[in-house]
């Protein structure tokens, strides 16, 4: 797995990539990251990357030229490195927002396809360069950030902890949030009382098949309440209705006797 990002800022990507998980994998050569600057590509003098939008208004647009010549540049780099494929993706808050089930589509397909993530900057990049170039415009939300930076590092570790040998478990990847189509359960640790309170009992249980009932519904009712979206999409089956009923129940009375 590789990603080649085209950035005005290699260093801002490079030293944040070796913290964590992702940092411990690509230590262990799990994914292997390339860092483009722009500027490298530029023809003049002056390393200019960028100019005022035609028609007017704030701001400026990043130059076309320079990013042509850093993706076919990144793309080769990808192809000498044993990819037959190269995908460019274009982090933009005009993009297809970022799913879980997306994330696994990249991840799934990244043994033999190379990502070149393109951050942009200022008010955007010249649109005929995306017209040409770009295969997919991906966004991480609606909102706007300074620059495609995050939005590229978060799109690599969301990637990147779904691929084989990452997690030193392999089921906290397949227990993540949105994984089921749900949000995830509560979770606890040590010590079984706090000033917050006691660990639910059945976690202390040892029962597995009681445990797994309840962190269903905790995920169950969680979605409900948090993200009804999610179940509107999603088709229950009859345990998971049975224990949304349950979840709804139950908080109904404890709002009755507060």
């Amino acid at each position: 797995m590789r990603f080649d990002v085209v950035t005005l800022f290699p260093d801002m990507l490079a030293h944040a990539a070796r913290f964590g998980v992702t940092g411990r994998a690509l230590e262990r050569a799990i994914w292997r990251l390339g860092l483009w600057n722009p500027r490298d590509f530029a023809t003049d003098s002056y390393r200019t990357v960028d100019d005022r939008p035609y028609g007017g208004g704030p701001g400026m647009v990043m130059l076309g030229e320079p990013l042509r010549g850093v993706l076919v540049a990144s793309r080769a780099a990808q192809r000498a490195d044993g990819l037959p494929a190269s995908r460019t993706l274009y982090l933009s808050p005009a993009g297809t927002p970022l799913t879980h089930r997306r994330v696994a589509e990249l991840a799934a397909a990244a043994d033999g396809v190379g990502y070149v993530l393109l951050a942009g900057r200022y008010e955007g990049v010249d649109e005929r360069l995306l017209a040409r170039e770009v295969d997919e415009e991906i966004a991480i939300g609606d909102f706007v950030v300074s620059g495609g930076e995050l939005p590229a590092l978060m799109l690599i570790d969301a990637v990147v902890r779904q691929r084989p040998g990452v997690l030193n478990d392999a089921e906290s990847a397949a227990q993540d949030s949105f994984v089921a189509g749900l949000l995830d359960c509560p979770h606890y640790t040590r010590p079984e009382q706090d000033e917050g309170g006691r660990v639910p009992e059945v976690l202390l249980s040892g029962n597995h098949a009681a445990i797994r009932r309840w962190r269903l519904k905790q995920a169950l009712g969680r979605t409900w309440e948090r993200r009804p979206d999610l179940l509107r999409d999603r088709a229950l089956s009859k345990e998971e209705q049975t224990l949304l009923a349950e979840y709804r129940r139950e908080r109904q009375a404890e709002q009755q006797q507060q």
